[in-house]
């Protein structure tokens, strides 16, 4: 295509999910109580994890950082879904788009971090549970955590630099609910092999390794808990993973669904649901995941409501 028929592009237009307006709506109400009970559920987690003190934990540290950071990733997407949803203006600018893109990728990549860490942390427990303590200090905590942001952003700053240097001469409707990869990909008409090797390179440094690290991490759990002579201890062990792998699984497997495939491979309406699961419905479910089935989390909630005199 001649350089002359480049057009400049100031702004995007999401399509979202439908143009019915009755389907508008109701994908409005469903949204929104899906983004308050998102709110609801990661706060309360967060205020129950600081007032309790036997939540004072690694794990438990490490689980109110994944809410903070859960609460941050959903309003990146669903007020702006919110609003397309009964706006007949879709349209978001060129700014406005890098900008959601960017903080879009960073999360995306702190929390693949920080579920790595979150396993590591899980390792150690089980593996040496006289020393856990000291080996998860406060320091190292801490560190892991601000490593898991550092290493997410620095990425998401590659990722944005690159895609918002592309010549979009295929339009600006992004049939999606958010600005990804994918479907700017799709409009633009100068995607170089260096563009796809830094896709392969990201998608490799940040959830690939992450997985694989988490896998051979399970790996190590797995033969420390068979070294236990206990079936309580057994179960005791386990149970203290079940939440993780539950959580991890669903992230994981959303994510590499839509971004391991060949860019040929892509379906924007079907991937534009997946995505959806990994962005606005995870960050929903967490704090489900990690409270439900755990009695610390139970026992504290029932002591808060005591004092609180509910």
């Amino acid at each position: 295509m001649e350089g002359s028929n480049h057009t400049t592009v100031t702004e995007f237009i999401l399509l979202g999910f439908t143009a019915n307006p009755k389907l508008q709506l109701s994908l409005f109400v469903a949204f929104l109580i899906i983004y308050v009970v998102t709110l609801v559920g990661n706060v309360s987690l967060i205020v129950l994890i600081f007032s309790s003190s036997p939540l004072h934990t690694p794990m438990y540290f490490f689980i109110g950082n994944l809410s903070f950071l859960d609460i941050w990733y959903s309003s990146v997407y669903t007020p702006k879904i919110l609003v397309n949803c009964i706006s007949e203006d879709k349209s978001i600018s060129f700014g406005g788009c890098a900008a959601q893109f960017f903080f879009s990728a960073g999360l995306a990549y702190s929390e693949c971090y920080l579920l790595a860490a979150m396993a590591y942390d899980r390792y150690i427990a089980i593996a040496t549970p006289l020393l856990y303590a000291t080996a998860m200090s406060r320091k190292l905590c801490l560190g892991l955590v601000a490593l898991s942001y550092l290493g997410g952003f620095i990425n998401a700053t590659i990722l944005t630099s690159e895609t918002f240097t592309l010549t979009f001469c295929d339009g600006n409707i992004i049939d999606d609910f958010f600005c990804d990869v994918p479907p700017l990909v799709k409009l633009s008409c100068d995607v170089t092999e260096s563009y796809q090797s830094v896709l392969y390179f990201l998608l490799t440094y940040n959830i690939i390794a992450p997985s694989v690290f988490i896998l051979a991490t399970y790996s190590f759990i797995l033969a420390a808990i068979l070294r236990i002579r206990s079936t309580e201890g057994r179960r005791k062990a386990f149970s203290t993973c079940a939440s993780h792998l539950t959580a991890v699984t669903l992230y994981y497997g959303s994510i590499l669904f839509i971004y391991s495939r060949p860019s040929s491979n892509y379906t924007l309406e079907r991937d534009k649901w997946t995505s959806m699961f990994y962005t606005v419905v995870f960050p929903m479910l967490n704090p489900m995941i990690y409270s439900l089935r755990n009695k610390d989390v139970k026992n504290a909630l029932k002591k808060m409501i005591r004092r609180t005199g509910f």
